[in-house]
């Protein structure tokens, strides 16, 4: 049996969808892929295949309370875990910080020039320096009319500040491109958690793939997805500006969110919010019932105080390997 993969995005197994391409799914915990193109041989030339047990179905947590501050200190019987509506029991529980493997894809379409382009180096350079930890990994990705991995994965985050020094923002914007390919290089990661975090400014233009194409693959994908969306005061017509429904569609489904900021100086703030999540998440982990039956099962977390509230994704395929297993 096989993981779909994902993260956490701030726009975090292969399966195909119709008019998609084949990229890495994910909630049971073994790890392994193949494939072509860019991002496949940038990390299949730089580690090997992680695996992991196949009998466990892992969820990340975030809690929150009635006015939206973050949740901590809670034990493994605060939680219930429900796999298509049916009480799993909970076998595996950490509610400490643990690695993460995080990417970061940024828009750099020619509405980003300028001093929006200098506050998302700032903030991409705040958040790879200060907001993680030198046991975490980090790749980075960049999109304009295509997506194209910057930075492959860097265990040492910190090592990737700067990447963005040299880029020239330019062309349109494909987000839902950048999505399906910013899931790929999760086949390759060392991490439990995964993440991914989307910065982009504008309405999908370019994109090869439609938010029909994106929806299942995010469905199949572990990771937490987060978007900052850049809605600032402009002239531009209302079809040029960011669509948060359509960012909120697939971050959502994913455990993640999507924030719309007003001026690219408050990137910095909303990318150290979603470190914070990160930073005070819980994993949970429990015995699938069923085997690699290739169907979609449904996942849902509660917690014991009813006037908390919890994101986490909103369930898995259990997709078999080729052969069989």
């Amino acid at each position: 049996m096989r993981l779909s993969t994902t993260p956490f995005i701030v726009l975090l197994a292969f399966v195909t969808a119709p008019g998609a391409v084949d990229v890495p799914i994910g909630p049971r915990a073994t790890f392994t892929a193949t494939g072509a193109g860019e991002v496949e041989r940038a990390q299949a030339q730089r580690r090997p295949r992680l695996r992991t047990r196949t009998d466990l179905v892992t969820v990340a947590v975030s809690v929150v309370d009635s006015d939206g501050r973050l949740v901590t200190g809670l034990g493994q019987d605060d939680f219930s875990v429900f796999e298509d509506g049916v009480e799993m029991p909970i076998t595996q529980f950490v509610g400490e910080r643990v690695p993460v493997s995080l990417g970061l894809v940024l828009d750099i379409s020619e509405s980003m020039t300028g001093q929006r382009m200098a506050d998302a180096r700032l903030a991409v350079d705040q958040f790879l320096n200060d907001l993680l930890r030198a046991d975490d990994e980090a790749f980075i990705m960049v999109f304009n009319h295509r997506p194209r991995l910057l930075k492959p994965w860097t265990e040492q985050p910190s090592a990737l500040a700067g990447a963005l020094d040299e880029v020239t923002p330019t062309g349109g914007t494909a987000v839902y491109d950048a999505v399906v390919e910013s899931l790929k290089p999760f086949a390759q990661r060392s991490h439990q958690r995964a993440a991914i975090v989307i910065v982009s400014d504008g309405a999908d233009t370019a994109s090869d793939h439609s938010i029909a194409d994106v929806r299942p693959l995010v469905r199949r994908a572990d990771a937490f997805i987060y978007a900052i969306a850049i809605d600032a005061p402009s002239r531009r017509p209302v079809s040029g500006r960011p669509d948060p429904y359509a960012l909120r569609e697939i971050t959502d489904a994913s455990g993640g969110y999507t924030e719309v900021v007003h001026a690219s100086a408050d990137l910095a703030p909303a990318t150290a919010r979603i470190a914070d999540e990160l930073n005070r998440q819980y994993l949970l982990g429990y015995a699938p019932p069923r085997g690699a039956d290739g169907k979609y099962h449904s996942i849902r977390v509660r917690t014991r105080d009813t006037s908390f509230r919890v994101r986490a994704r909103r369930g898995y395929v259990a997709e078999p390997y080729a052969d069989g297993r």
